[in-house]
């Protein structure tokens, strides 16, 4: 009998959430160790929201709400981390597609940065990016890794906002 994904339940989807943010998690700690590609400091930035998105799916999962606005709540905090995750995913794309006389210098490490500078400016540095994130090192079906995770995160963040909202 074949399994039906639209008919698993709140839990079921939250567990499979969460399973695949820890398989890309995995997979970005292989890309690192494995084939030696660092992250720069937009990927570190996505590997925080998908390790965000790993703990509300398990939280939410192991709560499993029955009313309706408990699974909402979810879905809308799922929804939120998604599009947090798609934006700066969106940005690193971006940064890729510049043509080279474009592309912003690249800045001081990340750990030098939080060492030296406020962490306003921190954030502000890394949300703009650098010349580090406009370099293309991996590429699967044409896409490059930002562009897989953009992905992701509209699958994760539409099927959470899905499991937390369908009629029951």
């Amino acid at each position: 009998m074949p399994v039906n994904p639209f008919a698993w339940s709140f839990r079921a989807q939250f567990v499979f959430g969460a399973l695949a943010c820890s398989s890309l998690l995995a997979f970005a700690v292989y890309s690192q160790r494995s084939l030696l590609l660092d992250p720069c400091p937009l990927c570190i930035i996505q590997r925080v929201v998908f390790l965000a998105m790993a703990v509300c799916f398990v939280i939410g999962a192991l709560h499993a709400p029955r009313s309706r606005g408990g699974r909402r709540g979810y879905g809308a905090l799922m929804l939120a981390l998604a599009t947090l995750g798609a934006g700066v995913s969106a940005r690193h794309l971006w940064l890729q597609s510049l043509p080279p006389e474009l592309v912003p210098a690249c800045g001081p490490g990340l750990a030098y940065m939080i060492e030296v500078f406020p962490l306003a400016d921190v954030v502000r540095d890394v949300f703009t990016g650098s010349g580090e994130c406009a370099k293309v090192d991996w590429r699967l079906l044409g896409l490059s890794m930002p562009g897989w995770t953009l992905l992701w995160y509209l699958f994760l963040g539409l099927g959470a906002f899905w499991a937390a909202f369908r009629r029951r």
